[in-house]
């Protein structure tokens, strides 16, 4: 068994892809030349962080320093082009937690310096989700929206509801299975309002624009017209998947209808206001780790030298030989 854990890890990069379930050379990325990632601690262990670094090479936040919107004035100090047209105008960031089909529940690190990604830990087990039949893992490749934040100290209008203390997530419903650690610009086509636990948690439906198809995608009835039954999946997906832990089936705001692009926008401006909010120091971030390299006017900010020693402290140890069966399992995807 130990002597299978280290061929499959053997290369840290090539072992997250086994890992994740992502593949090299997946089609054209172009918001991924402008940032990086960096692998510290053993995949499928408690210590794995996943660092993220501009394009100069330097340390960053993926929570607070990537910038929300892709035609925002620059990006890591390089100008970007005019948006082309008032769609292109509403072009996001998104962060890729989970690519499609894989079951380790990955995550924004949102109360550790410069916000890595990990995997989620509950009850001190590393978190999977479990298989909804008939699909495996997430539906979607799942993620976030840099730059957003849902306050719980504040009660959502739509939901009367109190934020779920997170960025705000994204199912990307594009044809390719992207990585874990990527930056993709995508195109809001809707939202639903998941109440979960009592808080809201809205779940963006967004497009990769690099999609094949994405063209073809403009609004929330788009999805259901060119790709029929996915919502409905998406519904049932998110109303049953903590059910095999022992919970009961989540609950959803407006009856389960997902709002159209209009109504997400909103959101993301609120949750975006709330960030700010929460960057400016002029609310109750609680555990929310704060530490950035760009926001200039930011309390919180650090220097490029000190962000580099947040990182250098993190540390590898070897996983526990407990452990190792199960994890063996979940690098084969079983």
């Amino acid at each position: 068994m130990s002597a299978l854990l280290r061929l499959l890890r053997k290369g840290a990069p090539a072992a997250a892809c086994l890992r994740l379930g992502t593949s090299a050379g997946t089609g054209p990325r172009r918001a991924m030349a402008l940032y990086h990632t960096e692998e510290r601690g053993q995949p499928c262990s408690q210590n794995y962080r996943l660092f993220f670094k501009d394009v100069t090479g330097h340390y960053i936040s993926p929570f607070h320093d990537i910038p929300l919107k892709v035609n925002s004035k620059e990006e890591n100090g390089i100008p970007t082009k005019k948006a082309r047209n008032d769609e292109y105008e509403n072009l996001f960031n998104m962060i890729v937690e989970i690519p499609r089909w894989t079951n380790a529940k990955m995550e924004i690190a949102t109360e550790e310096p410069l916000n890595p990604i990990k995997q989620y830990v509950k009850d001190g087990k590393l978190r999977y989700v479990a298989n909804i039949f008939p699909y495996k893992g997430y539906i979607w490749n799942y993620g976030t929206l840099p730059q957003t934040w849902e306050d719980p100290g504040e009660k959502d209008k739509s939901t009367n509801c109190f934020g779920d203390n997170d960025p705000i997530d994204v199912c990307e419903i594009g044809s390719k299975i992207l990585s874990c650690g990527e930056v993709i610009h995508v195109k809001i086509l809707g939202i639903l309002a998941l109440i979960d636990e009592g808080e809201t948690d809205w779940k963006l439906i967004a497009i990769n624009v690099n999609d094949p198809e994405a063209s073809k995608f403009h609004d929330i009835d788009d999805v259901e017209k060119f790709k029929p039954g996915y919502l409905e999946a998406t519904l049932n997906w998110f109303r049953l998947y903590k059910v095999p832990d022992g919970k009961p089936e989540n609950q959803f705001a407006f009856n389960g209808e997902f709002k159209n692009k209009a109504f997400a926008l909103e959101v993301i401006k609120s949750t975006h206001q709330c960030w700010k909010a929460l960057l400016m120091k002029k609310c109750n971030g609680g555990a929310i780790n704060c530490t950035n390299v760009q926001i200039s006017d930011s309390p919180f900010r650090c220097t490029q030298e000190e962000a580099r020693s947040l990182v250098e402290s993190v540390l590898s140890s070897p996983n526990k030989e407990s452990n190792e069966e199960e994890q063996v399992w979940h690098f084969l995807g079983k």
